[in-house]
């Protein structure tokens, strides 16, 4: 049975609250009273902080990476080595492998993993704008740098198979990435050493 409030007003900070991944309606109303509890410009701050967030953020239209601009700082950086593409699941890899400083290439943000059981095929993801910047030329190699679990082998290899008749290398993180762990849980160190030590792709 849900919890009545005596403030519709809070009843609907802990509803949109909820709706955050792993906030439940009693951490919802924690959090909502802990605002309250907070001068007023706390939570002016942090509502606003969020419109700005969801108005002027866009998508690198190169990597897919999230970006204020049309392209990601890292696409704009003269100094990173276009020739390298570093293939990750999320934006959130991106910035785990940032954090290795441990890469100078460039990123391809797929926006998932391919799962059949998740209704999620190829057509789901950016593997076809992938290939575009393949065939586009002046790539020399792409790491496929997906969690090693069954979903991150899959879409490995199916883009391994589209392009495998290009001039490109293919390589995989080495296995210093524990199998089953995903990329989100592993540490900078272990994740930067996966990264250099990289290895050819293997079907």
């Amino acid at each position: 049975m849900e919890q009545e409030f005596s403030s519709r007003l809070l009843e609907n900070a802990v509803r949109e609250l909820s709706h955050l991944p792993g906030v439940g309606r009693k951490t919802a109303l924690r959090l909502a009273l802990h605002l309250l509890r907070q001068d007023k410009s706390i939570a002016i701050g942090l509502g606003q902080s969020l419109i700005d967030l969801r108005e002027g953020i866009t998508y690198c239209s190169t990597c897919h990476n999230i970006s204020e601009t049309e392209t990601c700082p890292v696409c704009a950086n003269p100094m990173r080595d276009k020739s390298k593409i570093c293939v990750v699941e999320t934006v959130k890899d991106v910035m785990s492998f940032e954090n290795t400083r441990q890469f100078d290439g460039v990123y391809h943000v797929l926006g998932g993993l391919i799962s059949p059981i998740d209704g999620i095929g190829p057509d789901s993801l950016e593997i076809n704008s992938l290939v575009e910047r393949v065939a586009a030329g002046n790539i020399k190699e792409v790491i496929l740098a997906l969690s090693p679990t069954m979903e991150g082998d899959t879409t490995n290899f199916y883009i391994y198979r589209k392009l495998m008749d290009t001039n490109v290398t293919v390589t995989q993180l080495s296995r210093g990435v524990s199998v089953g762990n995903e990329i989100d849980y592993t540490d900078e160190v272990t994740l930067g050493r996966s990264l250099i030590n990289r290895v050819p792709f293997a079907r």
